[in-house]
């Protein structure tokens, strides 16, 4: 603690945190990375269940659409897949998931994005609740805690259009806010198979508020649209921090059910999964780590302690930066041994919330060099502020 930090006044530090937090979108590239991570996860499992996509969560499940509709009626989940039982809806629906998490993965009118992902994620999983590894769960949440994130500010195709100098008409904006309206019609209408009142509520909400931020910002530039900005930045926070407390509950949880359990006691845990045919990818490999009773057994409790001790350490930069690489090689390790991948990068994504900015920004330095050097031209555009896309906005969804 330095010695203006001491002396200064309790009140002076507390106004300044209050500036911080009303002032800033912080985590910019934390949220950047958690978009991309989890837009880029969830797009890779609808690309690679692409031939199985009616068996899933279509047509021709076991979870037959009349099954469906009643755990619907029960539970009153959210899904627009209970609106008809035809095939051309279904495909319709599941080529908007894909679409939608190619767009949010490159931040192209990401705050719209954002929340066609979320649909996509809800109705797909809702619609047939047997169907997931684990990582489900993780996409399921996080696509609801990404609406209310600000987190096109970086890495994102709104942050490089932001930047461009020079006023921008855009047309397209205002068209699309119109075309969801009819969207969430339909859903009012449909209200006795769509699900969630709640979900369907905040989704009016989402959309009323962004023709406001559209009016604000064109015709109200000054006090309004300051207000409109601390009351944004307010929202992202207060969801950066749900998110990091969510992650920190996940593992803790974890571990400490782990704990309980006999097999993880001993230190055997980790070999029965290794011993399963449908969690041998590579038999030879998972025969070789089962074969030393040494790794199995330092691997197993490694795993409970680092799941166990990971939420106390966030207030230690450098014990949290080990754990969080051990973490992120522990799901690595899942995704080739026992052949989870989509659950490993759910995880993965989700860890990165807490990665260090400094790396991120080397990160994406090199990243950026290596793409100029494949791609001659494509960096001329200026870098913006990380939030220089919600400082200028020029669209009702943009």
């Amino acid at each position: 603690m330095t010695t203006r930090t001491r002396t200064e006044p309790l009140d002076r530090r507390l106004a300044r945190a209050i500036q911080r937090v009303t002032g800033t979108a912080l985590g910019p590239y934390q949220t950047a990375v958690v978009r991309i991570g989890f837009a880029g996860a969830w797009l890779l499992f609808l690309l690679r269940e692409f031939p199985h996509r009616h068996e899933l969560y279509g047509p021709d499940g076991p979870w037959s659409w009349d099954m469906g509709q009643q755990l619907i009626a029960n539970n009153h989940a959210f899904t627009v897949l209970m609106w008809s039982d035809s095939t051309l809806w279904f495909e319709t629906v599941y080529a908007l998931a894909v679409l939608s998490s190619v767009l949010l993965l490159i931040g192209w009118r990401t705050r719209t994005m954002s929340v066609l992902f979320m649909v996509g994620v809800l109705s797909l999983q809702n619609r047939s609740i047997f169907m997931g590894d684990g990582g489900d769960n993780v996409v399921h949440l996080m696509a609801i805690y990404l609406v209310l994130t600000r987190c096109s500010q970086v890495w994102s195709v709104d942050a490089r259009r932001a930047a461009r100098p020079g006023p921008r008409r855009d047309v397209l904006g205002p068209v699309m806010w119109a075309v969801l309206a009819f969207g969430l019609v339909a859903a009012t209408l449909f209200i006795d198979r769509t699900g969630e009142t709640w979900l369907l509520v905040l989704l009016w909400l989402l959309w009323a508020a962004q023709g406001v931020w559209w009016l604000v910002c064109r015709y109200a530039p000054g006090e309004p649209r300051v207000l409109a900005d601390v009351l944004a930045n307010l929202v992202h926070n207060a969801t950066l921090a749900v998110i990091m407390a969510e992650v920190c509950l996940i593992y803790a949880t974890a571990g400490w059910y782990k704990i309980q359990g006999s097999r993880w006691q001993d230190g055997t845990a980790l070999y029965y999964p290794l011993k399963l045919d449908y969690f041998t990818p590579w038999p030879f490999l998972s025969d070789l780590l089962a074969a030393s009773g040494v790794m199995v057994m330092v691997l197993t409790y490694g795993t409970v302690i680092v799941q166990v001790a990971f939420p106390f350490t966030l207030f230690n930069r450098k014990v949290k930066n080990v754990l969080l690489v051990a973490m992120m090689l522990e799901h690595a390790g899942i995704a080739l041994l026992l052949g989870l991948p989509f659950f490993s990068l759910a995880m993965i994504a989700a860890d990165a919330v807490f990665l260090p900015t400094v790396f991120l920004v080397w990160l994406g330095t090199r990243v950026r060099r290596g793409r100029d050097r494949l791609l001659p031209g494509t960096g001329k555009v200026p870098r913006p502020a990380p939030a220089a896309e919600e400082e200028a906005p020029r669209t009702l969804v943009g």
